[in-house]
């Protein structure tokens, strides 16, 4: 019995340790909404709620369900941000939509791979073009300057 009692405590607390999974933020599941209002005011620093910024909605390993509910909610703010900065090239919807790009790849970095697919899918929601020419200089120039103060801020 005194051998059965140390096995039996340390499966316990490997059960424990293992039973963990990674959570994402309540904030981050709140839909397309709370990602627009967070980078109205980029390219200043946007969290969705204090202590809480855009990258920190992607978590290593994250659980299916939850990386479905943030990746609908940022690919369909960007596609909104895109329609905006599409009609107004140098705007402030270029700016916030390349912050958003780039918290959601600052996040993405740090995860082993498992978020490739919504970081292709924000990128190509953010970059779409009815037209060859893209969405051109002025656009790029604004969208940068977003992208680039989003991936600073970590």
């Amino acid at each position: 019995m005194k051998r059965l009692l140390p096995a039996l405590l340390a499966a316990g607390v490997l059960v424990a340790c293992g039973s963990e999974s990674p959570t994402t933020p309540t904030a981050c599941l709140q839909g397309n909404g709370a990602y627009l209002r967070a980078v109205k005011d980029a390219p200043q620093s946007a969290e969705l709620e204090p202590g809480v910024p855009i990258s920190a909605c992607l978590v290593p390993d994250q659980p299916s369900s939850q990386l479905g509910t943030v990746g609908s909610a940022v690919v369909a703010a960007a596609t909104a941000l895109n329609a905006e900065a599409a009609r107004d090239p140098d705007g402030r919807a270029a700016t916030q939509l390349g912050y958003l790009v780039g918290a959601v790849e600052e996040g993405a970095s740090g995860t082993a791979g498992i978020h490739t697919d919504l970081v292709r899918r924000i990128n190509s929601a953010a970059r779409f073009s009815e037209n060859d020419q893209g969405l051109g200089a002025e656009f790029e120039r604004t969208y940068g300057a977003g992208y680039a103060a989003a991936r600073a801020a970590g």
